[in-house]
């Protein structure tokens, strides 16, 4: 759901960019209000779906006496709740004023936001009338169709809310004295590293190596030309060595040398 609230924002703007949006819930009041009630469920509040999922991974991570996994799913969530659960919205939609003013989603997005923020919310709800058991439902190890795990007990809600009202007063604290970073543009690459990063830097270098490449022969043919140029102006120009007076004897050499060859030719033929 909250990425679905960011699609329909990138629909609206063009773009999902921290450092180009703000205010935006004056304009797009149903979309904030989806995107808070996904960022509630990924940030496992009690009574949204999250609570659920992330409760019974965690707990059975910790039954199962994988502390060190246990220990990084924490981190994990703690982190995917500042991220996610807090930055996204609150930069999106509020935060500062970036003056962008745009319609509201199509109403084919807000229904689909609708759906899975009903979805989000009713599987949560724990009882005969809830839908948390048709989630458990899809579960193995069932008993009498009844999940063994119960995510509303004292110590699961108290530890979950410890750990959002921690994340928001920690949040609340940097943004209050200036600490926090301020959004700037950035590129976040993961995969597209190999083509943006990589593959641009081959490129580039591949560019240069042809560009000296093409001056080095470049230069050598025309230092070849250049060289042939002047030979055959040395020759053949008006003051080159077949322009200059020729000796009698040498004439004399010439002219017979060319009777001797026609005489052959007329011979053999």
């Amino acid at each position: 759901l909250l990425f679905m609230s960011m699609a329909a924002v990138l629909h609206r703007v063009g773009t999902v960019k921290a450092s180009e949006l703000g205010g935006l819930f004056r304009s797009m009041p149903y979309t904030a209000v989806f995107c808070m009630v996904g960022a509630a469920a990924i940030s496992a509040v009690p009574l949204f779906g999250g609570f659920v999922a992330k409760s019974m991974i965690i707990a059975a991570v910790f039954e199962g006496h994988h502390y060190i996994v246990f220990a990084m799913l924490l981190f994990a969530s703690a982190g995917v709740l500042e991220h996610s659960g807090i930055k996204v919205p609150y930069f999106a939609f509020f935060a500062h004023d970036s003056g962008k003013r745009v319609a509201e989603a199509p109403w084919n997005m807000l229904a689909a936001m609708g759906i899975a923020a009903f979805l989000c919310i009713y599987l949560a709800i724990p009882g005969p009338f809830g839908g948390m058991q048709y989630l458990y439902g899809l579960l193995p190890n069932e008993v009498a169709g009844e999940a063994k795990f119960n995510p509303y007990t004292g110590d699961h809600v108290v530890f979950q809310m410890q750990l959002i009202m921690a994340a928001m007063f920690a949040f609340n604290i940097l943004k209050r004295y200036g600490l926090y970073p301020d959004e700037r543009r950035a590129q976040i690459l993961d995969v597209d590293w190999t083509y943006r990063r990589l593959g641009l830097s081959i490129l580039q270098w591949g560019s240069a190596i042809w560009t000296r490449l093409g001056a080095l022969v470049t230069y050598y043919m025309r230092t070849f030309f250049t060289g042939i140029g002047k030979r055959l102006f040395a020759v053949f120009s008006p003051a080159g060595a077949l322009s200059h007076d020729a000796p009698s004897g040498i004439a004399s050499v010439l002219i017979a040398g060319m009777l001797a060859a026609a005489l052959l030719i007329v011979y053999f033929l």
